[in-house]
């Protein structure tokens, strides 16, 4: 199967948002503070998608990490305020804008792991909002069927860039499935997550 083009990246890639605000928006006012991971709320896994999307301008602009860091909120209510879709609509906006820019996916960004290039951080943030647009329905009993062409992309990445034992303190290490188990239960595994 042919490495998928730039252009079919981002259009993966804004899918990914997509089905994120979907779920976003599926929320009940009543359901931000369930638990979606351990020690995660509903609210703080929109918080963490919300803040990942708001680094991709400067990251894009060839700005530091570092430099970033002290402008980006990190609190939740500070990210989410009162309108957590609102907030995280805003942030998705101009991360899809920046994405679309002419070059940027040309380019190489400064990560705290080092120069990357932007469509290898692009691969990973479409694969970080499939897995959470999974752990978001989860937690509030909503649709949790996955696009299977994000679920095929996400799995690419996992298999590619993910270690044995996961990302010690960031993704956890995958979990066993039953054998002839579908690509969504086996991608969930892959982040640590039991379908």
């Amino acid at each position: 199967m042919p490495a998928p083009s730039p252009t079919d990246l981002l259009m993966l890639f804004q899918r990914a948002q997509a089905q994120f605000t979907d779920r976003v928006d599926a929320v009940d006012p009543g359901a931000w503070d369930a638990e979606a991971l351990p020690g995660w709320s509903v609210a703080d896994i929109v918080a963490h998608l919300t803040s990942e999307q708001l680094w991709v301008p400067p990251l894009l602009g060839g700005e530091e990490p570092g430099a970033i860091a002290g402008r980006v909120p990190t609190g939740t209510e500070e990210l989410l305020g009162g309108d957590p879709l609102s907030a995280w609509e805003t942030a998705a906006d101009e991360a899809l804008t920046s994405w679309a820019g002419p070059g940027a996916l040309e380019r190489t960004v400064h990560l705290s792991g080092g120069p990357t290039p932007a469509t290898d951080y692009l691969v990973e943030m479409t694969a970080d909002l499939t897995v959470h647009a999974w752990d978001l329905a989860r937690a509030v009993g909503g649709v949790t069927e996955l696009d299977a062409e994000l679920v095929a992309a996400a799995f690419r990445y996992a298999e590619e860039r993910l270690g044995d034992d996961g990302v010690p303190g960031v993704i956890a290490a995958p979990v066993e499935v039953p054998p002839g188990s579908d690509l969504q239960t086996r991608l969930l595994a892959r982040f640590g997550r039991r379908a």
